[in-house]
Parts: C-alpha cells; sequence; structure tokens
C-alpha cells in the first residue's frame, strides 16, 4: 500500500475513533472508505455518492428514466476509474489547464445559463454544490477533451486508398451528406486480450441489453444501465450529425433502420454495439461532388489573455462595432486594434472553405448577410467582429475534393479510435476493487 493510501486509511480511522470518544460510547457512523485503487489513487465511497447525485439529477432534468441504484453505482463506478486512467495519463504527459483558462471557461458557463458569474455561484451552493469541487470537475473535462483532441486524432490514419474508394463511391461520397440523422448507442467494452470466457459473458451482457430494449424498455435506461462509452450515463445520444460522418459500422446499421429502431448487436475490436436510429431528415437536393462554397470575410480580433481579459475583450469589441455601424472604416480599425496577422491586410481572410476555420467562427459567419457585420464572437482565439464581403461555389480542385473527403474520413473515424484508445489505456492500469469491504 502506498504512503498516500495509507493515511488516507489512518484518517478514516481517526475520524472513527474521535467520534467514539466524544460520545463515551459506541455510535452508529458512516466513514469514508476506499472502494477501489486506481494505479496509486484511491477513489472513496464519498466521492461516488457525490458523483451518485450530481448524475441521477442529471439524468432527472434529462427525463432519463432512472435505472436501479445499484446498477448506476456500478456503471458510475466504471466511469470514474476510466476518468482517473486518462487523467493521470493527461498529468504524466504534462496536460495542463492553468486557472486564468478555467475562469475563463467558468464565466462561459455562467453567461450560458444568463447569469453572472456570482450569481452562478450563488444557485450552485444553494443546490449544495460547493464552488471549488464544481470547478475542479469543470477542469477535469477540459482536460478529458483536451486529451482526447491530442490522443485520438494523431492516432486517426486516412490512406489514399480509401480517400480513392470514398471518392468513387457515391453511397459513402457526398450523397451521405444529404441525410442527418440523431442516434444513440450502447458499447460494451472488450479488453484487448480479451478470454473466451470474458467474451462471452460481455457478449451474454450485451444480449441481456439488447433484450430488454426489444420488450420495450427505455433506450436511454438501458445504456445507463450498460453502456461503458463516455455517454453512457446520460442515455447514449450521440446528437446529429450528417449520416457519412458515423462511424462505418455504425452507418452500415443505420441505413438499414427506420427512426425508432435498434439494430442488431454489432461487433467491433472495442466491443459490442447496439445502435438505435433515433430520427433522420434530408439535408435537401443532392449536391454536386465538385462544387465547394466559398466565404470571403475579414474580421478583427481581440485576444484574451493575462492583460485582456474576456470581459475587456467584448468591451473593446462592442466600441468598435458601434464606430463601424456609424460609418467607420473595417479595415482601418481591424489595422489598428486586431490582434490577428491579417491586420495589415485590413483583417481580410481570402476566400475561406468550409472547415478552414473553427466552428464557433464558421457558425457565426455563416449565419451573416452579405455586408453584415456581427456581434463579438467568442472562439478559442478570443472575441472577433466579423463581415462577409462575398460568397461563392466554385468547381473544387481535385486537391481540395480529396482534403475535403480526408476530413470526412477522420471524422468517421475518430469515435472508434478514442473507444480502441481508452480501452488501451485502461487494460494497462492497475485496478483494484473494494467495494465489498465494509
Amino acid at each position: 500500500m502506498t504512503f498516500r493510501l495509507l493515511l488516507l486509511c489512518l484518517l478514516s480511522a481517526l475520524s472513527f475513533t474521535q467520534a467514539h470518544a466524544q460520545t463515551g460510547r459506541a455510535q452508529p457512523l458512516e466513514v469514508d472508505r476506499i472502494i477501489a485503487v486506481v494505479n496509486d489513487e484511491a477513489i472513496t465511497a464519498y466521492e461516488l455518492r457525490a458523483r451518485m447525485a450530481t448524475v441521477e439529477r442529471q439524468l432527472r432534468e434529462q427525463k432519463v428514466q432512472l435505472p436501479p441504484r445499484k446498477v448506476l453505482e456500478q456503471q458510475l463506478l466504471e466511469r470514474m476509474i476510466t476518468d482517473r486512467v486518462q487523467l493521470q495519463f493527461a498529468k504524466e504527459t504534462g496536460l495542463r489547464i492553468p486557472d486564468l483558462e478555467l475562469d475563463a471557461a467558468m464565466r462561459r458557463i455562467a453567461e450560458n445559463n444568463k447569469l453572472s458569474l456570482q450569481d452562478f455561484r450563488t444557485a450552485l451552493e444553494k443546490d449544495g454544490i460547493a464552488w471549488a469541487k464544481f470547478r475542479e470537475e469543470i477542469r477535469d473535462e477540459i482536460v478529458l477533451a483536451r486529451l482526447r483532441e491530442r490522443e485520438v486524432q494523431s492516432r486517426i490514419v486516412v490512406s489514399d486508398g480509401e480517400i480513392d474508394n470514398y471518392l468513387a463511391n457515391p453511397d459513402t461520397g457526398s450523397a451521405g451528406d444529404n441525410v442527418e440523422v440523431q442516434t444513440a448507442h450502447i458499447i460494451l467494452r472488450v479488453p484487448e486480450q480479451a478470454s473466451p470466457d470474458q467474451l462471452m459473458r460481455i457478449g451474454a451482457r450485451a444480449r441481456a441489453a439488447l433484450d430488454q430494449i426489444r420488450r420495450g424498455e427505455n433506450f436511454a435506461k438501458v445504456a445507463a444501465s450498460y453502456s461503458d462509452a463516455p455517454d453512457g450515463l446520460s442515455g447514449g445520444a450521440m446528437g446529429s450529425r450528417p449520416l457519412d460522418r458515423l462511424p462505418a459500422l455504425y452507418a452500415d446499421a443505420v441505413k438499414k433502420l427506420k427512426p425508432g429502431e435498434v439494430s442488431d448487436i454489432l461487433r467491433s475490436p472495442a466491443g459490442f454495439h447496439i445502435v438505435k436510429l433515433i430520427d433522420q431528415k434530408s439535408l435537401g437536393g443532392a449536391k454536386p461532388a465538385a462544387t465547394l462554397k466559398q466565404t470571403h470575410a475579414r474580421h478583427i480580433l481581440i485576444k484574451v489573455n493575462e492583460l485582456v481579459s474576456e470581459a475587456e475583450a467584448k468591451r473593446k469589441l462592442v466600441a468598435l462595432k458601434e464606430r463601424l455601424d456609424n460609418g467607420a472604416d473595417f479595415a482601418e480599425l481591424a489595422r489598428l486594434h486586431s490582434n490577428d496577422l491579417s491586420a495589415a491586410k485590413g483583417g481580410d481572410l481570402g476566400w475561406l472553405y468550409q472547415g478552414d476555420t473553427v466552428p464557433e467562427f464558421e457558425a457565426a459567419m455563416d449565419a451573416l448577410k452579405i455586408n453584415q457585420i456581427s456581434q463579438p464572437v467568442q472562439s478559442p482565439f478570443g472575441f472577433h467582429l466579423i463581415q462577409v464581403l462575398e460568397r461563392r461555389t466554385e468547381d473544387a480542385t481535385n486537391e481540395r475534393q480529396r482534403l475535403a473527403a480526408r476530413q470526412v474520413l477522420r471524422e468517421r473515424k475518430s469515435d472508434e479510435t478514442y473507444q480502441d484508445w481508452v480501452r488501451q489505456i485502461r487494460d494497462r492500469a492497475y485496478v483494484e476493487y473494494r467495494v465489498e469491504e465494509r
């Protein structure tokens, strides 16, 4: 037992001894205890109870029927173990989220709830949620997202042959862009070196999950009870995306389903899968495979850093927007105030293809009319004022077509690559369960 774990046990024992001494007689007293060891860190019963309260509240807010408490506890403990393994790996490899960036994230969360930061803190504490604990949970969520982006994206390989097949096959090429599907899924992860007995047990759990769904049980409840995926505890919802952005295994299954239907059990190297097609819609007529939309835009960027807060950056852009609305020259203000390399060109970004900018910028840009200037738009780079000058569609060069195809294929592989990576680091971790200890 490491010194850290030994110290935790001693503190737990001490709290019991002190309570006994103060009363002079034995009293029923719940003492925190270790329920799992992950490498050299402990997960305690108190941590599990706190997470249970949060997850139960979230499931109720999402109107997801709660599974039996013991089942939910088991699923949540597995999720905590998987998260702890990833957070340990992030720490070992130097991935940190500084307080300044965390503060900015907290302000964005408060603004999304239409509250000031202080009012948001008050609301949380009124609900019994400690502010310091909530901050660290948000920090962990950011770390996990960054870790996934760093580790998974570097592992995705798209070959020239895959691109050739994608462009040559209309069923998996541009036609897939015209159908958007809303799906949910369940994953039962299989260890990399699983024994035949393990495969049989996990396969039996997959069949039990599918049987429950086929008997009419709510899919989200079954996902919360069985799924090993990070989204399992929120009902397995994958959101909406173009059909050709789904993992190939899922896309092939979804094509055979009607809204509301559920697939048979699917098998991949990562484990057993069940997919539900919730809804689908057409995105319009067939788009010619050889044309791409372009937008000619310019912007003014104010970066957020140690010297310029989010509030100050936004205030500066609000003032600049007012000057532009009163006839000031955009290019001149960009040259004077923008923190981007494009400032020397009056903020001109040239012709942009879809996917050339970050999603927040592209969504705001696409919503603008010609010559319209946006309100301040936040992105990972800071705050922007955006103006659209022109739009066009042009014949895509062969290089651009292949680049677009590569992006689609990378997105399609992202989920399965992530599941495979999580399985690998989870299998390498030392995990000791102490759930039955009393």
